[in-house]
């Protein structure tokens, strides 16, 4: 065992890249590793034809934000070209070990025992986990079938794509992403299976991003009001695309999904819908309704798990395969203490700010917890509110943070946390 900086960041993505910011500002001694060749994470990966469905203007990192050059809606690659100019100018590369992976996390008494895989093992103080919330692919098992099945996460474009008749499973964003991206190839007949109804958002409503309107001011129960009418008068019904009609109506109650250009390609009878999957016989699938067909690839968009192989999750408390969080989702509730989460939430709206956020207050848990005894999660976890979801209304995640901040501040005072 190694003697170390006393904090750990696990994790050069966008999250770990705004923890590093964070840590080096405030001057307290660190490490960084991350498991690839590169910063960037996620992005680094993912589908060809990915954009942010958020707005250039508000998705930047704080005092960093996007090129004016850049389209409305960035690219992967722009956001890739980005997330490296930001971690150039911020000098954050030099604090990144590269290629190291984190292998295990062990308790120890006031702090962590990090192994990696450079076969060094290293004590820290603390531990900021910023690995993300897509780590593992949430793909079922369709017995029978002989097709070929690729999950959303393993697909780049139609070049992957097997023969020429493609079912799309699932209609969240990535979903709907990559049915338009096959549904444009002329070669590929698509259908896109829909298990569950929703709203489809426009990304845009009179040629402004729909998170910069003034109606995104409002409360959250006449925003939802609001929207709901101006998605109404852009696009329609669902049932005017032959889609199902949504489990609730409240967009508060259902996430996020921002795209119209789905529904564009089923009037244009080159995306056909189809409900959920009932079984399959070679390349045969049949559908709830006892409809079928036959299909050569299968695209599995059935999102993802949160997953810590570095860390034995007996230490965390779980719910619906995530754990429970505190302090706005960066404590882990009655867990084990000295371990932060960075981006282990995903608030609607930009990311990288919440990042930055997150790793600002961080920061100032650090150094209170220099001059408590018992873990500062105890806290939190004795008040305030316990999340387990990763989709969460911005302004409820906003209180969460607003109160943990709160609370922060009356500990440093020397006094109770209220």
């Amino acid at each position: 065992m190694t003697d170390a900086p006393r904090h750990c960041v696990i994790g050069a993505g966008a999250a770990g890249l705004g923890a590093v910011e964070a840590l080096r500002d405030a001057g307290l001694d660190f490490d960084c590793f991350e498991a690839s060749d590169r910063i960037g994470g996620s992005w680094n990966g993912g589908y060809d034809c990915l954009h942010l469905i958020t707005p250039r203007d508000t998705s930047g990192f704080d005092g960093f934000p996007m090129p004016p050059a850049y389209p409305l809606f960035p690219s992967r690659d722009q956001t890739c070209d980005y997330l490296r100019a930001f971690a150039e100018a911020r000098d954050l590369v030099s604090h990144v070990t590269l290629g190291t992976r984190v292998e295990r996390l062990e308790r120890e008494r006031n702090g962590w025992l990090v192994s990696t895989s450079d076969g060094e093992t290293r004590r820290y103080d603390g531990v900021l986990v910023a690995n993300g919330h897509n780590h593992g692919a949430n793909q079922p098992s369709l017995d029978g079938y002989t097709g070929l099945e690729l999950h959303s996460g393993a697909y780049r474009s139609t070049a992957d794509v097997a023969g020429e008749r493609v079912l799309v499973v699932g209609s969240g964003n990535s979903g709907c992403d990559i049915a338009v991206d096959c549904a444009q190839t002329c070669r590929l007949a698509t259908t896109v299976s829909i298990r569950r109804g929703h709203l489809f958002q426009p990304k845009t409503f009179a040629g402004k991003p729909r998170g910069e309107l003034w109606i995104m001011r409002l409360p959250p129960r006449l925003q939802d009001r609001a929207l709901r009418l101006m998605i109404r008068i852009g696009v329609g019904h669902p049932a005017d695309y032959g889609l199902p009609e949504p489990e609730t109506w409240s967009l508060i109650d259902q996430r996020p999904v921002v795209n119209s250009q789905l529904l564009h390609w089923i009037h244009h009878g080159r995306i056909a819908v189809a409900p959920g999957i009932q079984s399959a016989d070679g390349l045969r699938v049949e559908f709830t309704d006892g409809t079928a067909g036959e299909f050569d690839t299968i695209i599995w968009a059935t999102g993802f798990t949160v997953e810590f192989p570095f860390l034995d999750h007996a230490h965390l408390q779980w719910q619906d395969g995530v754990p429970l969080r505190t302090a706005g989702c960066i404590l882990p509730r009655r867990g084990p203490g000295r371990l932060y989460f960075v981006g282990l939430c995903a608030p609607r709206g930009p990311q990288f700010p919440v990042y930055s956020r997150q790793a600002a207050l961080i920061v100032r848990m650090l150094r209170l917890q220099e001059r408590l005894r018992d873990p500062l999660a105890e806290a939190f976890t004795s008040r305030g509110a316990t999340e387990h979801r990763i989709d969460l209304v911005r302004s409820v995640w906003q209180k969460q943070m607003d109160a943990a901040e709160r609370v922060v501040t009356e500990m440093e005072r020397g006094g109770r946390a209220p």
